[in-house]
């Protein structure tokens, strides 16, 4: 080797030391835990699912640690998790308030729900009940239609509260018979349900619960039918089975992550999700709080089935002037 050679031989192995061994790997996600944001407060049906979903999912992604972010009908919760890093590590128990009614409702939302968010999977469906007191002379769907057209002004109906699933299930019943039903909102399902018990409004239009189904075994609540596709009980027939298939509809639950998450992360959690939701215990608990569980959900699906929801409920929201600014 002569002297030049010599002198870039030693330059390169200068330059080769003073580089840093070789890089780490990346890291496998996930490494630490997730947070899975509830955009509502502790007891309600999203966090009841939240939190055995977060136990059934743990031998797949890890500690998945629940934060409740409630506030503006899940609102707050959805736009912090749309200014999240979009890593894998932050993601949103979304559904239909938070995603369908807001926006539509909604002219100063923080978000976008299609612009904002990577579906990853349908955690299940919840179904809305239509019930009445006990005392009031119906029973069946039918009835209380016909009762409403018959008595105007000596039916109302409390809900959830305005804007809810059960709000906009209850202005759908109105507008398909025809009656006008004044809608009292409260504060949560539960205030409402006491009322109905206690004789002060006649008639509730409430998300599916396993302590609604104990009211009806009991005979304070008469169920008349339930806006799934399927029965919930055998005593409870679906809205298409009284004669109103109108009335079908669903709030969904699903997972998802800030837009811009990496697809390899969004198909690793929606592969997780379906191995937990085949867990036979979750399952249980699911299906006896009226909770009905997805199977076999994609990320694909998850947006298909919102631009569904959105398309659905569009003209229905629109129809009776909800705003929710």
């Amino acid at each position: 080797m002569n002297r030049r050679g010599l002198l870039a031989f030693c330059v390169v192995a200068l330059l080769a030391s003073a580089l840093p061994r070789d890089a780490p790997a990346q890291s496998k996600y996930p490494d630490r835990p997730i947070r899975l944001i509830v955009p509502f407060a502790p007891g309600g049906l999203y966090d009841s699912t939240a939190r055995p979903f977060a136990e059934s999912v743990k031998p797949y992604l890890g500690l998945v640690v629940i934060e409740n972010m409630g506030g503006g009908g899940g609102s707050l919760g959805a736009a912090s998790v749309a200014r999240a890093q979009p890593d894998g590590y932050t993601l949103l128990q979304g559904g239909t308030p938070a995603l369908v009614v807001n926006p539509i409702a909604s002219t100063r939302l923080a978000y976008h729900p299609v612009r904002d968010f990577e579906p990853i999977a349908i955690l299940g469906y919840n179904a809305t009940l239509i019930g009445v007191h006990p005392a009031l002379p119906v029973q069946t769907l039918k009835d209380l239609a016909d009762y409403a057209k018959a008595n105007p002004g000596k039916l109302s109906y409390g809900s959830s509260g305005t804007g809810s699933m059960n709000h906009l299930v209850g202005e759908r019943f109105k507008s398909l018979i025809g009656a006008d039903i004044p809608h009292v909102p409260y504060r949560g399902a539960g205030p409402a349900m006491t009322d109905l018990i206690s004789g002060h409004i006649p008639m509730v239009v409430q998300s599916a619960s396993a302590g609604a189904f104990e009211l009806h075994k009991a005979g304070k609540l008469r169920i008349l039918a339930s806006t799934g596709a399927k029965r919930l009980t055998p005593d409870i027939p679906t809205v298409a089975d009284a004669g109103f298939p109108g009335l079908t509809s669903e709030n969904f639950i699903g997972l998802y992550a800030p837009r811009g998450t990496p697809k390899a992360i969004v198909g690793l959690i929606a592969q997780a999700t379906r191995k937990a939701v085949a867990d036979k215990d979750l399952q249980r608990m699911f299906t006896t709080s009226g909770f009905t569980p997805d199977f076999d959900s994609t990320p694909e699906k998850a947006q298909k089935l919102l631009d569904e929801e959105i398309a659905y409920w569009t003209p229905v929201i629109r129809s009776i002037g909800l705003k929710l600014d």
